[in-house]
């Protein structure tokens, strides 16, 4: 986490059900808002028909790519929002975050994440998709 972004668990606060804090406190500055990365590689192809993990991989490397790309990393997260077409992936996204996140993150604090599930993405074969609000680096 950046001292220009933090993540907030405010005393007498229910606890958080899952990888996340339940607000950031950002220091004034730009803002990025990063569209729904999607399970697609350098071609546009899906990638993970029907396999969960490697679609959480992969969107989580797009989502790497995009933060590299305007100079900046994980820790510069504000907030994310999960869309999930099957209720049913929720527990293996859960799982994986708590896998995956301690290495993208510099703490075991990570940014605020709203969770919905709809009915579908834009393609039929994306079980999820998360889209996130970043901080500019100075």
């Amino acid at each position: 986490m950046t001292d220009l972004v933090q993540y907030i668990n405010p005393p007498g606060t229910a606890p958080a059900q899952g990888n996340y804090s339940h607000a950031t406190r950002v220091k004034s500055g730009d803002l990025y808002y990063i569209s729904g990365q999607l399970s697609v590689d350098g071609d546009g192809n899906v990638v993970g028909k029907g396999d969960f993990e490697a679609q959480f991989k992969q969107v989580f490397s797009n989502m790497k790519d995009v933060l590299k790309g305007l100079g900046i990393g994980f820790d510069h997260i504000v907030k994310f929002n999960t869309y999930f077409v099957h209720s049913q992936d929720i527990d293996a996204f859960m799982r994986l975050r708590r896998e995956h996140f301690k290495t993208f993150f510099r703490t075991e604090k990570y940014p605020p994440n709203t969770i919905a599930v709809i009915d579908r993405l834009v393609k039929e074969d994306f079980l999820f998709e998360v889209e996130a609000v970043a901080r500019a680096a100075d």
